[in-house]
């Protein structure tokens, strides 16, 4: 076990070197230099765990240990590694270090499968370069075509594939992944929670995920002076998005039940000091366990933002992701259960109000899903931490659960 913590730990502190932004967080945006540093990284560690490596055309990353059945499905383990602006240290790598230590025990033990193992690293689970999020995981099962991927562009208009390119991936690789080639997925995350830290619980078994959709609304206005433009005359994009902005928690607050709204991005333009704003692009994030309430913020959120449709005014709405809830499979989370008995670790149920790639592979085939704590139940900032001990804990139950899943009928 304390092999095992020092391990995680020099692997943790590795990846947090490749970021963007030293001493104020974790910046790894897809296709980024420090994407490139860390999918080296992980290719270096899978191939020195004996995992046969490959990437995918959207520059997702598998290391395969080979089963002695043929053409059999894998059992996969593992997470995302981009990161939010500004980040922690454990959002992602924490997931995907897991998978990486349990076929590093695999190979420890000699252990040679029936069913293939393999480690996955998955790319923009956060959506923070090219928006939406989840793009590794619904790229792979077919939610995202070739035309949007080619599409989409970040924030300076760079597309997917001429930033894949220039850090040397190559676009053209097959994409999309035949679900009769996955037995089971596996997904380590922190719980970016306060539970179970406050209940001194070092692992949640994840029951269900709360559903989700992402908006991008676009207001349109007219640009103008700053001094010689009256009041009464300015069609200000940034005043009328301000006005949308401060009503969108109240539609949460209407539904209820947990349902929450985000607006986490917002992009003025010209962005001139002196300039009237003609033009805003904000995100909506919209999340709630019950897919109705998803449903009727979105209607409520679109009804709202038509409705300022008037005075030189224009605006529209784009739906990035749209994501039901999701209940985990119940033989794997029973298989979780029954391993963390066995190993007595203490564990307990939990809903997630994250979204997470777990959640779309959960529709193409059989998921499991561990959390452990958060300190202070922080996430999304450089404050983020959990304690090495625990993430050793899931390894354990995930390579005993892995084992069980890649001999199983």
């Amino acid at each position: 076990m304390t092999l095992l913590k020092q391990r995680i730990e020099d692997h943790i502190e590795k990846i947090s070197n490749f970021t963007a932004t030293p001493g104020k967080g974790t910046t790894r945006l897809t296709y980024s230099p420090e994407d490139l540093q860390t999918r080296n990284y992980i290719k270096e560690k899978m191939k020195e765990y004996g995992l046969k490596v490959r990437e995918d055309g959207f520059g997702n990353i598998f290391g395969k240990l080979e089963g002695t059945l043929q053409d059999a499905p894998s059992v996969m383990v593992g997470s995302h590694f981009d990161s939010v602006p500004n980040g922690g240290a454990y959002d992602g790598p924490a997931g995907f270090v897991a998978a990486l230590e349990v076929a590093a025990l695999f190979e420890k033990n000699n252990l040679i499968p029936k069913y293939p193992l393999e480690v996955v690293a998955l790319v923009e689970e956060e959506g923070s370069r090219f928006g939406g999020g989840l793009m590794g995981s619904r790229g792979m099962v077919g939610l995202l075509s070739d035309e949007d991927f080619r599409g989409l562009t970040d924030k300076d208009g760079i597309t997917t594939v001429d930033a894949m390119i220039k850090i040397g991936l190559d676009p053209t690789l097959e994409r999309r992944r035949d679900p009769k080639t996955m037995k089971a997925f596996l997904e380590l995350h922190i719980e970016q929670g306060p539970i179970l830290e406050e209940n001194k619980i070092p692992i949640g078994v994840v029951e269900a995920i709360v559903g989700l959709t992402q908006l991008e609304v676009t207001v349109e206005g007219q640009a103008g002076h700053a001094g010689t433009t009256p009041m009464d005359r300015r069609a200000d994009a940034l005043v009328t998005a301000a006005k949308i902005v401060g009503q969108l928690p109240g539609l949460a607050l209407e539904e209820g039940e947990g349902t929450v709204v985000t607006v986490g991005r917002l992009n003025v333009f010209p962005n001139g000091a002196n300039v009237i704003p003609d033009k805003v692009v904000f995100s909506v994030d919209i999340r709630s366990g019950k897919e109705a309430n998803v449903l009727n913020v979105i209607e409520k959120t679109k009804s709202l933002i038509t409705s300022f449709n008037e005075n030189g005014i224009r605006t529209s709405v784009e739906e990035l992701l749209y994501i039901q809830p999701k209940e985990l499979n119940e033989g794997i989370r029973s298989l979780l259960k029954d391993k963390s008995e066995e190993l007595q670790i203490p564990y307990c149920s939990i809903n997630s109000g994250a979204g997470h790639d777990a959640m779309v592979l959960s529709d193409y085939t059989d998921v499991g899903m561990l959390f452990i704590p958060s300190k202070n139940g922080l996430s999304h900032c450089p404050e983020e931490w959990s304690d090495s001990e625990d993430i050793a804990k899931a390894v354990r139950i995930f390579y005993e659960t892995a084992k069980s899943l890649t001999e199983a009928e």
